[in-house]
């Protein structure tokens, strides 16, 4: 497939890129060059080939999938500049922010 000026030259308008018009040339045929090879590689035969997500072959410790509470209230409190005390005034309470609406 070959790629002109006015085809060139709008999909530098789509990609937002400025090119002067003296180089549209020259980028049409690198741009031509470059959907070829794309084309070449429809050519190659896959059937029977795997889709892979990595080139190494790894397989990943995995965990239950559980819904906890997390049980580190207190630890992320720590990081609060004026934890708001929980129920009874005890731990697992909430983070104060400024009143945003009157």
């Amino acid at each position: 497939m070959s790629l002109d000026k006015d085809t060139v030259r709008k999909i530098a308008f789509l990609a937002r890129i400025r090119v002067p018009a003296e180089a549209l040339d020259g980028l049409s045929g690198e741009l031509s060059n470059i959907i070829g090879w794309v084309e070449q590689l429809n050519e190659v035969d896959t059937k029977g080939v795997e889709p892979m997500t990595s080139v190494a072959d790894m397989d990943w410790p995995r965990r239950d999938d559980e819904i906890t509470d997390g049980d580190r209230a207190t630890d992320i409190l720590a990081n609060a500049t004026d934890p708001e005390p929980g129920p009874g005034g005890g731990d697992g309470g909430f983070f104060t922010v400024p009143k945003v609406v009157e």
